[in-house]
């Protein structure tokens, strides 16, 4: 080959390395807090890449993160959607991090569980409670109430998340501070536990500590009920979940379009198969319970704890929770951490 046509060449197949990187990064969209080790991610995001073509790739923030990294970004953003509690896409909406998109199946979701403009939605939910290992109790029993995690026996077995920066962990908070009389506006109740509580000496991670529950370094975590099912039905650990005696609470998990997402096209496509038949029912066999009611099979729900330990579960104003967020958490640093 002459050394024009080897040039020419040359420049064809760097043309075409490079046009097939622009197709690979065309078909990517960016998911802030979309952990494979937590509500199943794993198998969602597979399925994503599977049936729309879209790569995911996993991502270990929590919901705090998720929130201040959309917010640094405002100007040049690099997530496309975002997954979170409910008082996180609350308040990324009021940052105007996030912009509205009504997926396929909008109309199947209950008011209440939407933003009416398409901010947010609901992609299911999970009930707040204890996720136990019962083999790392070694012969304790398995704690019943709120108030059972005070006793000293329980001393270096509890965890929960931390509560100024993961969903769950302010989850936790609201339902402790419910179950103890206070409310909303006043979360004095859930603070004089957490400090009673730290005489036996809590793990407070940041991110989902499923695979430490699994382990026996933490035998008894607040959680929600899908990751505790899912440790007892998936990887048959010998793990029960709790639902406190005094009560607790239930909450959405929601997903959003980012403002200016960079691969905007590739993110509806996402947001419309987490909603779609095949992608709520692998919530469901995760043991979450999806946003449209009817992808919950029956032989799944049988696994659950029965409707009268539910009953105890309740719900709150959400808008409310969102709002008390930021008091508390700055409550809690300043009086517990």
């Amino acid at each position: 080959m002459s050394p024009t046509l080897h040039r020419i060449a040359r420049a064809g197949l760097l043309a075409l390395g490079l046009a097939s990187g622009a197709a690979a990064m065309a078909q990517t969209a960016i998911c802030y807090n979309c952990p494979t080790e937590w509500a199943d991610w794993g198998t969602q995001l597979r399925a994503i890449k599977d049936k729309t073509g879209v790569t995911v790739p996993p991502d270990n923030k929590n919901s705090g993160q998720s929130l201040a990294q959309l917010v640094a970004e405002k100007g040049n953003p690099v997530a496309d959607v975002t997954y979170v509690g409910v008082t996180f896409a609350i308040q990324a909406q009021k940052e105007g991090v996030v912009q509205p998109y009504k997926p396929a199946a909008w109309n199947d979701i209950p008011d209440g569980l939407k933003d009416p403009a398409g901010n947010w939605f609901t992609i299911h939910s999970g009930t707040l409670g204890f996720m136990v290992n019962v083999d790392a109790l070694h012969g304790k029993p398995v704690p019943k109430t709120w108030a059972d995690l005070l006793k000293p026996e329980y001393k270096g077995l509890i965890g929960y998340l931390d509560p100024s920066s993961a969903f769950v962990g302010y989850v936790g908070a609201v339902a402790i501070n419910q179950a103890r009389g206070g409310s909303l506006d006043n979360f004095a109740p859930a603070i004089d536990y957490f400090k009673a509580l730290q005489k036996n000496e809590p793990i407070v991670p940041k991110q989902t500590s499923y695979a430490r529950v699994l382990s026996g370094e933490i035998a008894i975590l607040l959680d929600y009920d899908f990751n505790a099912y899912r440790a007892k039905y998936k990887d048959k650990a010998n793990v029960a979940f709790v639902i406190p005696g005094e009560g607790t609470i239930a909450v959405p998990y929601v997903m959003s379009l980012v403002a200016k997402a960079p691969h905007e096209a590739n993110a509806k496509k996402v947001l419309d198969f987490v909603l779609s038949d095949e992608g709520q029912a692998i919530w469901a066999n995760a043991f979450l319970r999806p946003v449209r009611a009817k992808a919950m099979p029956k032989e799944v729900e049988a696994k659950f704890l029965p409707a009268s330990e539910y009953a105890r579960a309740k719900t709150v104003d959400y808008g409310k929770m969102a709002q008390a967020q930021k008091a508390f958490s700055d409550l809690y640093l300043k009086e517990v951490r």
